[in-house]
């Protein structure tokens, strides 16, 4: 006999139906003739917006069944609704005997992606089968609900045709902070981001991918509100993480390893930057991170993967995200005389991943000063017409605008666009011409013209336009000057040098790095009677001290000495006080 399966129980007949057996307890369930069912069990945790001050989020499971079965994925913010159960848990699967604790879970009725107040997901970051419906048990849309949908998308259209969009979008993110327009404006375009693209030999899809996101980072000093900023931008993120720095491990960011508790089964569980994918993961005190952590993101930044090869476990996640982080500098004030790498104390190789690096410093001012304090003081102050905030639209529409161009708008790069970019990007890596010194400033990099592409077709979102036009490249390319001019300026020459970025030192501290190893060879083989003798170490530097028009740092004489030891030109021997350095044959 069959008999049907009510939501993952089966009922078993207590007797056998046949008049002439009619045996009590004589059934037998048959595994290789039955239909299975889909189950799921998925756990659900409280979103931080809701969880009382105090208290730690909550998790419940949710078991769903058919239908309802990879609805959502690792990340998304759902609305379930279900019906509360609880089941009991036995100390011995071969006794009757149960817990006094009962195992509680939500058995699913219906469950919606989506909360009405996020912005949507970039559906090509969706898989081809994925992209559905946000709610699954309901067919469709009520007629209400379809005559509101109408009248947003009038609005929002509406607001696109604007001729000041841009500058009034740029206004509505985050209106408390003031001022950084330019910061706001980068911002902005990377919550529409760019469009991920595919491209094989033959100009189809298939082939390697590239990304569409836009990593920003904001360096400053602090209380320039690089905080608030964040947490504004987490708040109305598709999908995303807001994560500290310190507080964040290397699998918290990607994945790790944990036993099922019901199949006692070792499963992989999703990390920040995994759980972001698709939307925008926030990074605070991203300087304070350990070096194991921050090594992990060189992957997430480029390539938009995680590998994973743990306990058995080997595979690749995808991490489509947008990355939106914060440094503070090492001294905790900014010092314009050093470069970016030194003063942030991150790896040349990681700053160089991001697309924009914006400096937001505390300069000292008697009129921005009193305009920041009267704004300041204006939001405690009631609404009136002097202090309320002027020509900007609510959060809730904010939202709704960038979600309606991430889900809708896909721009593509016109002729005229195209060779504007190309125009560009040579005018940029001119500016490393220099006809007094031998060795060229690299001015900008490929990964310049990828962040230029990548903003011109966020800008165009923004319009609600499907090709890229001459106007959002303009745009583009004077969001990356301004950023390149404050982030990768030279401190000793005042030039543009992407190798301080990109290498950690710039064309002007080479020069004198090289000045400085000859003077040192050259003393070496003075003091030393051509390399036939040692040298003290305390003698040579305080000869090169009488001899230098500029102070020398212990660490930068150290730096040089060690250099040529590795390039075979000197030979140190001793420790502390009795090292010294003696010329090696040859090198004279």
């Amino acid at each position: 006999m069959q008999v049907q399966i009510d939501r993952g129980r089966i009922n078993e007949p207590t007797r056998c139906p046949r008049q002439v057996c009619g045996s009590p307890d004589s059934m037998v369930l048959i595994h290789n003739r039955s239909i299975f069912a889909d189950k799921q069990v998925v756990r659900l945790q409280e979103t931080p917006d809701v969880v009382p001050a105090g208290q730690t989020p909550h998790t419940v499971s949710l078991w769903s069944y058919d239908e309802l079965v990879d609805v959502g994925k690792p990340g998304d913010r759902v609305i379930a609704t279900g019906i509360f159960r609880a089941v009991p848990v036995r100390a011995n699967p071969r006794q009757r005997a149960v817990k006094a604790l009962f195992r509680t879970y939500l058995d699913v009725l219906h469950i919606q992606r989506g909360a009405p107040n996020r912005l949507g997901l970039d559906v090509s970051t969706r898989e081809e089968g994925d992209r559905r419906h946000g709610a699954m048990g309901v067919e469709d849309l009520t007629e209400e609900e379809e005559t509101r949908a109408k009248q947003l998308e009038a609005t929002l259209k509406e607001i696109s045709e604007r001729p000041d969009v841009y500058e009034l979008l740029a206004r509505s993110l985050a209106p408390s902070i003031w001022e950084l327009e330019d910061v706001k404006k980068g911002i902005l375009l990377q919550l529409f981001g760019g469009t991920n693209k595919s491209v094989a030999n033959g100009g189809a899809g298939g082939g390697p991918r590239y990304r569409g996101d836009i990593n920003v980072l904001l360096v400053g000093d602090p209380g320039t509100s690089k905080s608030q900023i964040l947490q504004y931008v987490h708040k109305i993120a598709p999908r995303g993480v807001y994560t500290s720095g310190k507080g964040s491990s290397a699998v918290g960011l990607t994945a790790y390893v944990t036993r099922d508790p019901d199949s006692k089964q070792l499963v992989l569980e999703s990390g920040a930057l995994v759980l972001s994918d698709g939307g925008v993961c926030c990074i605070d005190e991203f300087d304070k991170m350990s070096d194991a952590t921050r090594s992990v993101l060189h992957e997430v930044m480029e390539q938009q993967t995680v590998s994973i090869a743990k306990a058995g476990i080997i595979t690749t996640l995808n991490a489509r995200t947008s990355i939106l982080a914060a440094a503070n500098p090492v001294q905790s004030k900014y010092n314009p005389k050093w470069p970016i790498t030194r003063n942030i104390d991150l790896p040349p190789t990681l700053i160089s991943r991001f697309d924009l690096v914006y400096l937001v410093l505390d300069n000292i001012d008697e009129s921005s000063d009193r305009r920041l304090a009267q704004h300041l003081v204006g939001l405690y102050l009631e609404d009136r017409p002097e202090t309320a905030a002027t020509d900007i639209i609510p959060v809730e529409t904010l939202t709704a605008y960038i979600s309606y161009a991430r889900t809708k708008i896909h721009p593509r790069l016109t002729e005229e666009a195209g060779s504007e970019l190309v125009s560009e990007y040579v005018a940029l890596r001119k500016l490393g011409a220099d006809a007094r010194a031998s060795e060229r400033r690299i001015t900008a990099t490929t990964r310049q013209l990828e962040s230029m592409i990548r903003l011109s077709e966020a800008h165009a979102r923004m319009r609600f336009s499907q090709l890229v036009e001459l106007d959002d490249v303009k745009e583009a390319c004077r969001l990356m000057r301004e950023a390149l001019r404050t982030s990768a300026t030279d401190p000793t020459t005042g030039l543009l040098d992407m190798d301080l970025i990109n290498t950690g030192s710039g064309a002007g501290q080479r020069r004198a790095r090289a000045d400085l190893k000859r003077e040192v060879t050259k003393l070496a083989s003075e003091l030393g009677s051509g390399g036939a003798r040692p040298v003290k170490w305390s003698e040579l530097q305080r000869e090169l001290a009488k001899q230098s028009s500029v102070g020398i740092e212990a660490s930068e004489f150290n730096e040089v000495v060690r250099a040529l030891e590795t390039e075979g030109v000197v030979r140190i021997a001793g420790e502390r006080d009795r090292r010294t350095i003696q010329l090696i044959a040859g090198n004279a």
